[in-house]
């Protein structure tokens, strides 16, 4: 079977953010022969359609590893019911210019987080709309929602609730196998 790389993408920039703890759960958790790369979305500057043709530097090496990657997973968090400046920065940097979008037909996982009773719901469903136009894949199910993630994330940025622990790790194997299946089925 073939090694997959999977690129995580956080969704804030706080060092212990919830989104960025899910996504370490998810390296923790992931299936034998899939490696999960958390990658960088700080010291980006904000998306500016006059840059597109020559992007900084930072936002160059990120689309090159959203490429190279066989999947992505994105960690949300959510701010005032959408995705994170942070994160939509990021998708619109990969995404550009027209011809050059690092996300099309990428498969896609998404998990969030919040402090909330919806744990990042709305911000997934913002994601999904996206992902249209961008021409991803997404999984559907198991969903991973994350409400109260101050009573299931510890002070150190550890996952400790094991109900979430299992559903991350049961969305990881389901983004594989929905990966593996999108990989035999594309033209060489």
């Amino acid at each position: 079977m073939e090694h997959l790389h999977i690129a995580g993408i956080p969704g804030s920039l706080r060092k212990n953010a919830f989104s960025t703890s899910l996504l370490r759960a998810a390296v923790e958790l992931a299936p034998p022969d899939t490696e999960i790369e958390i990658l960088d979305i700080s010291g980006f500057p904000v998306f500016n359609q006059d840059q597109e043709a020559a992007p900084p530097p930072a936002v160059v090496a990120f689309k090159e590893r959203v490429r190279a990657a066989d999947a992505v997973l994105f960690s949300i968090n959510e701010h005032n019911y959408s995705l994170s400046a942070a994160e939509k920065n990021a998708i619109d940097w990969a995404s550009r210019p027209t011809g050059s979008n690092a996300w099309d037909r990428k498969p896609a996982g998404l998990m969030s987080a919040s402090i909330g009773t919806m744990g990042g719901v709305r911000a997934q469903l913002d994601l999904r709309h996206a992902m249209v136009f961008l021409n991803m894949f997404p999984i559907n199910k198991p969903e991973v929602i994350v409400p109260f993630a101050n009573q299931k994330i510890d002070a150190s940025g550890r996952v400790t609730d094991e109900a979430v622990r299992t559903t991350i790790a049961a969305h990881l194997v389901e983004l594989v196998r929905h990966t593996r299946i999108l990989v035999r089925g594309r033209a060489p």
